[in-house]
């Protein structure tokens, strides 16, 4: 797991309980899909189809800092699936794992596209081409 993104957890992203809201956490690791997946199929069409069912095992606070971490779990023709894990860097506890992301690669009309990827590409990679 190759973790990309911090996240400071900030007054707005307070819950009644003082905690982190799980719809912003939701929103973060929703980005993140998506620009992992941009860089991964080098298109910036991509969409979320499917999120499985979550689990929060455990919370941030105001001042936390969390981590977001992605990794692919498979390529298909126009998709790629992905999973996921927030980690609080300061209680050294999971948050949440998200085990299948699923974008879509999607074409000038919005319609799904083959991508023709089969395997994790890094930029660096790329950049000495």
């Amino acid at each position: 797991m190759r973790f990309h993104t911090r996240k400071w957890v900030k007054p707005q992203d307070l819950n009644p309980n003082k905690t982190l809201f799980g719809g912003t956490l939701l929103a973060w690791i929703d980005e993140e899909a998506a620009l992992y997946s941009i860089v991964q199929l080098e298109n910036p069409h991509v969409v979320t189809k499917f999120m499985s069912e979550i689990n929060f095992m455990s919370s941030a606070r105001e001042g936390d800092i969390v981590e977001i971490g992605m990794d692919v779990v498979k390529f298909g023709t126009s998709s790629i699936v992905l999973k996921c894990v927030v980690r609080n860097m300061m209680t050294h506890e999971n948050i949440i794992a998200v085990e299948n992301i699923t974008m879509v690669n999607l074409d000038e009309n919005g319609l799904p596209k083959a991508h023709g990827k089969t395997e994790i590409e890094f930029v660096k990679h790329r950049l000495s081409k």
